[in-house]
Formats: C-alpha cells, structure tokens, sequence
C-alpha cells in the first residue's frame, strides 16, 4: 500500500511539474541585462512626417486630426501586448504628467515582459511557423521563452538574426537552432535546405526568393539558380545526438532534364561581394544577410516593424520588396537610421509610435476615401488578430492589470482560455497580415462563447459585477465600463442611453444590467477592431 501511496504522490509532483513547465517554462541563459535606451532622434521623427506632409499636399489629401491620448494608448498596447490597457494602467497613465504620458508608457511596455512575450510570438511565425514540428528535434515554446528573453534585453537584432541561422547544439539548450531544426525532414533525417532558404530569403530580407524554386521567376530578376545557390548554405547541415552541426556534405538537386543529381555551390543572390569567404557556410550566410551594406535586410525589418504597429505594411506585401526606386523615402531613411543605431528594435517601435502619421485619427471630416487610406492621412483601420480580441476579452474582465505579476491561477486560465478561443476563432497562421474579412462563426462566438460569457457573468471577481457595486453614480459605472472595455469614455448620448437602464436598479437586477452592458460592449464592432 506505501508503495502505491508513494508512486501516487509521485505522479502528482511530476505532472504538477510538467504542467507548471508547459505553461511557464524557465526563462533561458540568454542575455539579461537591459540594453542602455537610446533616444528617439527628433530629427528623424520631423523628416517621416515631412515625408508624409509633403505627400499629403502632393495628392491634394487631407490629413486627420490627432487622436486623443487614450485612442493612441489603445493602439500601442494592442500593438506591443496584444491586449487592452486595464483601467487600473488607464487611471495611472491618465495621472501621469501632461505631454510626457505616452512616452512614459511607451518605456514602460518596452521593459513589460507581456510585450516581449506577443512581440516573440508574432515574430515567431515569421521564423518557424505556427505548427507544432516535429517534436524530438523541435520546441517551439523553448524557441518563443528564449527569443522574448533576447527582445526584453533589447539585443541587437542583427546579432538575434545570425544566431538564428548560424546556431549548432541541441535544441533545447540552444534555442536558438529550433529555426533550423523546425524544417527537420523525418525521410532525410536532416533539416529541409529547401524551407529555410525560403524563410530565410523572405523573414530577413523581404523577397520571395522561393517563387524561382522550380523555374526562373517570371516577374522578378530571380532565377532557380539563385534559390538553389541560397538553399546550398544549409546543404550541409545535420542533426544528430550533438544536435545541429554543420557535416562534410554537399547540397544536391535532381536535374530535371537529365534525372541525374547535380551538385550546388553555395552562392548569394545579389551583393556577392558582401560575402564572407571564410567560416562554416551558415556563418557565411548569416554575416551576409546582416552586412551593413545589405540594404534588404533592414528595411525588410523597418517594414515589418511597421506593420506590427499599425496592422498594415508600409509597403505590400511585406515580404516582397520591391526595387529602390519604387520604395517609399520614409522606409530607406527609417532603415538607414536603424542600421545607424546598432539594429536597436526598441527605438525603432519608439521612433513609429512618435511619427504624426501613428497619432493621426482613423476617421477625417466627412467619409474617408481610399486614398487617404492608402496615402497614411488617417491611421488605418484593421480587424484585430485573434489573439488581440481573446486578450482584450479577458483584459477587460478585470480592473486590475493580468500580468506577470498575476497569481499563477490566473495566468494559468488566461492561457488556457486564449489557446482555445483562439482555435475556435480561427488562427491565421503564418499570413500575419492578412485582411480577410469577419465569419459568422467568429460573431457567434463573441456573441454565446464560453470565453465573452465567463468575463461578463455575475462574479465577485469580474469587472461587470465590481463596476456595478463600487461605482457612486450610474454614470460613474457608464463611464468606467466604457473605460474598461473601449479604453474611451462615452460620449453624451452613450452616457444618457445607459444611465437610463441602469437607473433605479438595485441587487441581482443591477448586476444583469451590468452584465449585459458588458456584453454589449464587447459585442461591439469597435471592439473588434483597432483604430
């Protein structure tokens, strides 16, 4: 009987631990101190906006007005967290000093590890995907804990990229080699050279390099000998107990014409004369693709960067880059700056988040017309991923901030709340920015989910409940529900129109009223969508 009792207790402290290592696995030894802040150049903020100025006035386009603090808050949060500012961060950014509060908000979200956690994911997709790999050689949570560890201490990014290409050793004591090790192929028992030429060619460098895989590319100047050449950095590449490891092979494809096989020497695109001639071949690839003169590269990551903070590129698609010619001024001079400044992600996000064009309205006088949209004179309105909605549901559950700092239950529920909202709402995988339009399943969802049911139900601990009991006034509780939810405060007819379903109610009847005024909110078109 003992031994059953002690094998009982067993089990249980090993699938506690298991569990508690699924969902917050330990951080990894990469580097922990922060990296010295580097301040925004006014300069360079005052030429974006010349930029956009002087476009605005060519195309005889007028601009929106800037948005209010709380709407730019919004956007920055959604952008960095994948959530929605708690009433608690509304009231003590809204007690900060005047004209310094998002800048003092900003800085704080760049140290939050919630941001370095949705940054690591969203980038993750760029890099491995969003499937699970194959499992003995591939962890893609292991890969996400160390890449956020890598964006929290704010590390150069180009020394982040040739890591990523270049890493040997096992997966799960250097993470950085699940970039590799995601592609591994069970038939070949090697990584596909094939997959990460292309990843390779379209994360880092903005081209659809993988378009010329079979036939010389109609379009573009590349050719399949250019995929292959690409592809050959990592024909050498093997796996074994010692983990990744470069090996004496060489990268071989079937002639088509001939059958027969042929062998590929290494070779760059374009700038071959950028290439490192010594080192194993990845280390050649990497130093090549982060090469200062390598003017694909920061721009590829100025232009994505840009996309994660308005929802849309400044230039589609995003890993498709066109020729110099074509490229908006603001890209090359942001990319420029980018490289200036050490690779520093950080002051870029503070750089776009200070231009004109990020602060400026969604909406103008009268209806907006396509060009202003595409022109950037008003901020571009976007459906929310579904991990900013399942986040901003849960966020607005709660008057206080659910983050790290939270009690393990909580974060416990709020991952596995988001995993399988997020599954039932519809992932979209690697096409980070795609404009596909809203289902009827999605609404349905929102509307009867388990998910928007539980964070407005009458419970002691939700906002619903705690904001109807608490609030001195039916229009306090109007107002800071609408704060809670829309990260805004009602306007007149909004405030009358609730007051009145919430006046004279008392008990049960009141917390109904305050529940279906949640529901209400977060039913709402504008919650569903950053703007």
């Amino acid at each position: 009987m003992w031994a059953r009792n002690i094998l009982f207790i067993a089990l249980m402290l090993g699938g506690a631990a298991a569990l508690r290592a699924n969902f917050f696995p330990p951080r990894s030894s990469g580097p922990t101190k922060m990296r010295t802040r580097a301040a925004v150049s006014p300069e360079v903020v005052a030429l974006v906006d010349r930029f956009f100025r002087q476009q605005w006035t060519e195309e005889g386009l007028l601009p929106a007005k800037r948005a209010s603090e709380l709407t730019i808050l919004r956007r920055i949060e959604l952008a960095l967290t994948g959530s929605i500012p708690s009433l608690e961060e509304i009231r003590r950014f809204e007690a900060g000093p005047p004209g310094q509060r998002l800048e003092v908000r900003l800085e704080g979200l760049l140290r939050d590890r919630r941001t370095s956690d949705y940054l690591a994911e969203r980038l993750a997709r760029t890099y491995v995907g969003t499937e699970g790999g194959p499992f003995l050689v591939y962890r893609r949570r292991r890969f996400l804990t160390w890449l956020s560890d890598q964006l929290l201490a704010n590390r150069p990014y180009d020394q982040l990229v040739r890591e990523l290409i270049a890493a040997n050793g096992i997966w799960t004591d250097q993470p950085a080699t699940n970039f590799v090790t995601v592609t591994y192929d069970p038939e070949t028992k090697r990584p596909d050279a094939e997959r990460l030429a292309g990843r390779t060619a379209r994360a880092f460098l903005g081209v659809r390099l993988d378009c010329a895989q079979c036939h010389d590319h109609p379009f573009q100047p590349w050719k399949q000998s250019d995929f292959q050449g690409l592809a050959a950095f990592f024909g050498q590449v093997g796996s074994g107990f010692t983990g990744i490891r470069d090996r004496s092979t060489k990268y071989e494809v079937t002639n088509r014409k001939t059958g027969h096989l042929e062998t590929i020497d290494p070779h760059v695109p374009f700038l071959p004369e950028l290439r490192p001639t010594e080192g194993p071949l990845r280390s050649q690839l990497a130093r090549w693709v982060t090469d200062r003169k390598n003017a694909n590269f920061p721009r590829a990551t100025v232009n994505r960067v840009w996309a994660l903070m308005f929802g849309r590129a400044l230039v589609e698609p995003i890993d498709d880059l066109p020729s110099e010619s074509e490229l908006p001024p603001v890209l090359i001079e942001l990319a420029n700056d980018f490289v200036a400044h050490g690779y520093d992600l950080q002051r870029l996000i503070r750089l776009i988040a200070a231009t004109e064009v990020f602060q400026l309205e969604s909406a103008s006088e009268g209806d907006v017309s396509e060009p202003q949209e595409q022109g950037w004179a008003v901020f571009p309105i976007t459906r929310l991923r579904p991990e900013q909605i399942v986040g901003g549901v849960i966020q607005a559950g709660s008057l206080a901030t659910i983050d790290s700092d939270s009690p393990i239950l909580v974060r416990l529920a709020r991952s596995i709340g988001e995993r399988d909202f997020v599954n039932r709402y519809g992932d979209t995988g690697e096409d980070e920015f795609d404009a596909g339009r809203g289902t009827i399943p999605q609404r349905l969802l929102m509307m009867n989910g388990e998910l928007v049911q539980d964070k407005t139900k009458d419970s002691l601990f939700n906002a619903a409940r705690r904001v109807g009991s608490l609030a001195p006034t039916d229009r306090a509780a109007v107002e800071v529900a609408y704060l809670t939810v829309l990260t805004r405060r009602p306007t007149a007819d909004e405030s009358t129109h609730f007051e009145t379903r919430l006046a004279g109610t008392r008990g049960d009847e009141r917390s109904q009223r305050m529940t279906d005024f949640f529901w209400s909110l977060l039913n709402a078109t504008e919650f569903s969508w950053n703007h």
